[in-house]
């Protein structure tokens, strides 16, 4: 993965992931790296293959689906938030297969071909997640 600040009074970047790239764990260890906190992100490109997410509330954790094909990634978009002190990506995605159907849900992990492209806002301010009583999932809070 590359990455490049495209605006420093913003903390805007660019971030390209390679063909092998995997997604998720580079976004977290990118987000690490620079102590972001919070931010937001979207982006576009494709996958060799996916691990979606559809939470299950009765069950209280996701049901999941692999996608091993190459798809396109129509639409992702995400947050960056702390969860205790290590940044937590929590990302959405809906992927394009090569019959023009789709599939989406919260992405779990993903390897990149050719290419993601992913546009990240870092705010100035922290936002914090606990779990959830509900849900046990690590949910933002806002005191």
């Amino acid at each position: 993965m590359r990455s490049k600040l495209l605006d420093g009074s913003t903390g805007t970047y660019v971030l390209v992931f390679e063909s092998g790239d995997s997604v998720m764990d580079l976004l977290t260890e990118f987000a690490r790296g620079r102590s972001i906190s919070a931010g937001h992100f979207t982006a576009i490109g494709a996958f060799a293959e996916a691990e979606l997410g559809y939470f299950d509330f009765s069950i209280k954790d996701y049901k999941k689906t692999v996608v091993k094909e190459q798809v396109e990634v129509l639409s992702m978009q995400g947050d960056i938030a702390l969860y205790g002190d290590e940044p937590k990506i929590h990302a959405h995605v809906v992927l394009g297969r090569s019959d023009t159907s789709a599939i989406g849900g919260h992405l779990l992990k993903a390897t990149a071909r050719p290419t993601l492209e992913v546009i990240l806002e870092v705010s100035p301010s922290y936002l914090q997640r606990r779990i959830d009583k509900d849900t046990n999932l690590p949910l933002i809070v806002i005191d």
